[in-house]
């Protein structure tokens, strides 16, 4: 397995910036890279790519030199391993609750001794089998692949104190959207309740030496990176709405 460069980045306390994308398209992982972020987050919880497009745009981000994070559909270990055995460089894994669900995630990505992923040969992510032995592979996936784990109901944040204990989670990514859904302001997470208990788990982050993720947008960015926020990345809808509204409203001046 190559080597994580994003994950490298995190350890040594640098922002990586990323997009996420909902729709199979190995060219806009590449458009992606070919603008500078540093990774791709494959959404196969909201989207409509399936395995084979995971696959794809997964050789993408490598090919660009960026690093590909799929989002499997649930958190179930079965999830988990068909992105992971794609060859991608890690998970963000959804509606993590419990410090039991996080043990779990961690026991899905990794190999023994620290899990029970399912080991395979012949996989993309083993490099098919051809590059040193299958021993090698899990010493280096073990160590490579990055783990997040989204933050995004009610227990979460009440059982945040448990879960930063938790060992081998890279990123406790708050999600803002079914959060404030989740607390009785759907759509909404600058209402004061949600506001608050999104600041109060990124501030528990900082200081457990943890490292927050979030999505934000070039309207809240420097925001989120002062509140400790490492991991980062915007969708590709906003990113287009973004540019098309700018290129618009100057055409039509």
């Amino acid at each position: 397995m190559k080597s994580n460069r994003m994950k490298e980045k995190l350890r040594a306390g640098e922002p990586v910036f990323g997009v996420s994308v909902m729709i199979p398209s190995p060219q806009i992982v590449e458009m992606i890279g070919a603008a500078g972020f540093d990774w791709v987050l494959l959404d196969c919880e909201h989207g409509t790519l399936t395995l084979e497009s995971v696959e794809l745009m997964a050789m993408a981000a490598e090919a660009c030199g960026i690093s590909a994070i799929a989002r499997p559909a649930t958190r179930s270990p079965e999830h988990i391993l068909q992105v992971l055995d794609r060859g991608v460089m890690g998970v963000q894994v959804p509606h993590v609750n419990t410090a039991q669900d996080a043990r779990e995630v961690v026991a899905a990505v990794k190999y023994h001794p620290l899990g029970r992923r399912g080991l395979a040969a012949g996989t993309r992510a083993a490099a098919y089998d051809s590059h040193g032995s299958l021993a090698d592979h899990v010493k280096a996936a073990n160590d490579a692949t990055l783990i997040a784990i989204q933050l995004e109901d009610r227990p979460a944040i009440d059982n945040i104190d448990e879960l930063l204990k938790v060992e081998h989670i890279d990123v406790f990514f708050i999600g803002p959207s079914d959060l404030s859904q989740a607390m009785g302001h759907p759509g909404n997470p600058a209402a004061p309740a949600v506001a608050e208990a999104i600041a109060r788990s990124f501030r528990k982050m900082v200081a457990a030496g943890r490292t927050p993720g979030t999505p934000a947008t070039a309207d809240n960015v420097r925001e989120a990176l002062g509140k400790g926020v490492r991991y980062i990345y915007t969708h590709l809808p906003r990113l287009l709405a973004g540019s098309a509204k700018t290129y618009l409203k100057a055409a039509r001046a």
